[in-house]
């Protein structure tokens, strides 16, 4: 009954289960940490949403085996993430670095939302200075004429 309760308990308890095997561990502290560090910045190319540290996809375990390597031979955080970068692009990123390329696709909503606000200001403004309507023809001055000069008014 006791196991049956801790089965049941085991499976509903939320387990963060992290994606990095034994196997896979450096057996220096230091470089693991910086291992899971660097890990936790790169997305995984198959999950997209996930770490390649949260990742259980084969290409994740190969990213954290190559992020491993390379820590394993003497490179620094920078040259690894440069390295993996340079084989997958920006997009491997979860924090995407800030340069003209991530500026120009931030930048440009507020670029067409001002651009959007400055075209209706110029066109209402155009369309207050257009006169609306028609001028009158001879018949309709002469009958608007004739209502002015009523008493009735």
């Amino acid at each position: 009954m006791v196991q049956v309760l801790m089965v049941i308990l085991a499976t509903l308890l939320p387990i963060s289960a992290l994606a990095v095997n034994p196997d896979e561990m450096l057996p220096d502290p230091a470089k693991e940490s910086r291992a899971r560090t660097l890990s936790a910045e790169l997305r995984c190319m198959v999950c997209q949403n996930q770490s390649i540290d949260d990742s259980n996809a084969e290409l994740a375990r190969d990213l954290r085996l190559l992020v491993r390597d390379r820590i394993k031979h003497g490179e620094s955080d920078e040259q690894v993430l440069n390295y993996i970068v340079s084989r997958y692009g920006e997009f491997v990123l979860l924090r995407p670095r800030f340069s003209v390329r991530t500026m120009t696709l931030w930048g440009s909503p507020l670029v067409l939302i001002l651009a959007g606000g400055l075209s209706l200001l110029v066109f209402s403004r155009r369309s207050a200075r257009r006169p609306t309507g028609t001028f009158l023809n001879s018949e309709e001055e002469t009958r608007l004429q004739k209502l002015l000069k009523s008493p009735h008014l």
